[in-house]
């Protein structure tokens, strides 16, 4: 069962672009990735899907309902965290979670202390009082103390240290064991590659792809670096398969999918002083996605 059907979302907003096109799916109790740049689509897409905008055209489901019918119902069950957050500076945290915990059935108030705790949030401080890293803090406290079925988050790291970063990655990975499915959203690809099982990539408001992240590294691409003692012919290395190719001195950068044999064939008459074959990294594929699409 999927818990978030998109089928070619489209957002424009007068005659400029914001999404178009946009088809995926998001599985019950996955934890999907979805990467690109500031301004590539992803926040538009979001509030799509929590009917906080509305689509130009194209269809979006969340628990195989329509998302504008029935935003207010589905909202009940979605723990989102905005890539900003913004709360009355006056109010001390304890009472804006206890607010925000006033709009669901049954929210124990353990549950925030514990939270908390987790995240090492101060609950008695005044919001104004907060660095930024805090008042992030308090939106994922916000996000999860009614225990949501579909996690939502939008940029959910930006101002915290890489400390309170892995402890909010293990607070994700937790709830998702609990049986939360989670969407991702970031343009930091190491932590996509830390947490998710499958990955949309979106560029200039267009999906490019949707792939598993093991076959995203482990099945399309090999990364070479291949040094040589004497001169390169760096044409012998110019055929399909191989891109970001370049040259320092006398030694070759390339990705390369395909028959290694070609790579090996290519070598014939040069010699080599050291030749490493190793996994791209999620950037370095990121990247030449991007370079391909252009």
């Amino acid at each position: 069962m999927n818990v978030i059907e998109i089928n070619h979302l489209t957002k424009y907003y007068g005659k400029h672009r914001g999404i178009e096109d946009v088809s995926f799916s998001v599985a019950d109790g996955e934890i999907f990735g979805f990467i690109g740049p500031n301004g590539s689509g992803k926040s538009t897409t979001i509030r799509t899907l929590l009917s906080l905008i509305y689509p130009t055209s194209g269809t979006a489901t969340i628990f195989g309902k329509d998302c504008i019918k029935y935003g207010k119902e589905i909202r009940k069950h979605i723990g989102y965290l905005p890539s900003e957050v913004f709360y009355y500076e006056n109010m001390k945290v304890i009472d804006v979670l206890k607010y925000s915990a006033s709009f669901y059935e049954h929210v124990n108030l353990r549950r925030i202390e514990t939270l908390a705790e987790t995240l090492d949030l101060d609950l008695h401080k005044r919001i104004d009082d907060l660095s930024y890293g805090n008042k992030k803090k308090v939106g994922i406290v916000q996000g999860l103390l009614h225990e949501p079925k579909l996690i939502i988050l939008d940029e959910p790291t930006s101002g915290l240290d890489p400390l309170m970063q892995q402890k909010f990655f293990e607070l994700i990975q937790n709830e998702n064991k609990k049986g939360a499915t989670v969407l991702f959203s970031s343009h930091i690809l190491t932590e996509v590659q830390k947490l998710c099982t499958r990955v949309a990539i979106i560029k200039d408001g267009t999906i490019i792809k949707v792939e598993n992240i093991h076959n995203l590294r482990e099945n399309n691409y090999k990364k070479f670096t291949l040094e040589f003692k004497g001169p390169i012919n760096i044409s012998r290395f110019q055929f399909d398969g191989i891109t970001n190719l370049s040259q320092k001195e006398k030694t070759l950068h390339f990705l390369f999918r395909g028959d290694i044999n070609k790579v090996i064939n290519s070598l014939q008459g040069q010699v080599l002083q050291n030749m490493l074959v190793e996994e791209p990294t999620l950037e370095e594929i990121f990247i030449h996605y991007y370079q391909k699409e252009d």
